[in-house]
């Protein structure tokens, strides 16, 4: 049964986005019935988590030059292109679309998107399931995701559940690169992109504590820009 599932591309990062799916539905239902107290104390308490997430991913960089430019450099580039603004907009169209009255719409699907994306565990899986093995990071990855978007959706509204397209469509194109460049994927390069991804995640759990507002969206270039400098110097 492993064995052919193997073979199902994308099988991880497809099991992932329905987990959130799933996840998300379920966090609705209980949105109506939740008080609000409980509802800020879960969305203070995943805070927290993605600060220590963010910090136990970035120390692991080797190279802090590679660091600094790629942040720098990369937040300068989607600062350029207002990757903000765009997702943004993207998501309130969606909103209007679906007629939805939430809120919280566009900031839990920013919020959630960034959250199962950045982590380690995306691009560790992704690369996982990319070299040709079993996606079991993927699979450990979409059971926590699915709990996390139940206290999300429950916190942040429907805007959760349409997380799970960039989610899939960014594992997805993970695992295909990762494919594609087996040959040059070693340890050192995959640990300064995690690293970057820990500061992104930093500043993601700053925001969610509401102690300053940081456009992390516009930093993800600052992903690619790891992976370059690290194939170029590493």
């Amino acid at each position: 049964m492993t064995a052919f599932l193997e073979h199902i591309p994308a099988l991880g990062s497809f099991t992932n986005a329905i987990a959130v799916l799933l996840g998300g539905i379920l966090g609705l239902s209980a949105h109506s019935k939740l008080p609000e107290r409980f509802s800020t104390i879960t969305f203070q308490a995943i805070g927290l988590f993605t600060l220590f997430l963010g910090i136990h991913m970035a120390t692991k960089t080797q190279n802090f030059l590679i660091l600094i430019f790629s942040i720098v450099g990369g937040s300068l580039v989607g600062e350029l292109c207002d990757l903000d603004g765009a997702l943004r907009r993207l998501a309130e169209k969606v909103k209007r679309r679906i007629g939805s009255k939430d809120d919280k719409f566009v900031e839990g699907f920013v919020t959630t998107s960034l959250l199962f994306c950045t982590g380690s565990m995306a691009i560790l899986g992704a690369i996982e399931e990319g070299l040709g093995g079993f996606p079991n990071l993927l699979m450990a990855k979409s059971l926590l995701d699915g709990i996390a978007s139940i206290a999300l959706a429950a916190s942040l509204g429907a805007g959760v559940l349409l997380a799970s397209v960039p989610l899939f469509l960014y594992q997805g194109a993970l695992t295909l690169f990762a494919g594609a460049l087996q040959s040059t994927l070693s340890e050192p390069l995959i640990n300064e992109v995690s690293a970057v991804g820990g500061l992104l995640l930093l500043g993601l759990g700053i925001s969610i504590l509401e102690i300053k507002a940081i456009r992390v969206v516009n930093m993800l270039p600052s992903l690619l820009l790891a992976l370059l400098l690290g194939l170029l110097f590493l």
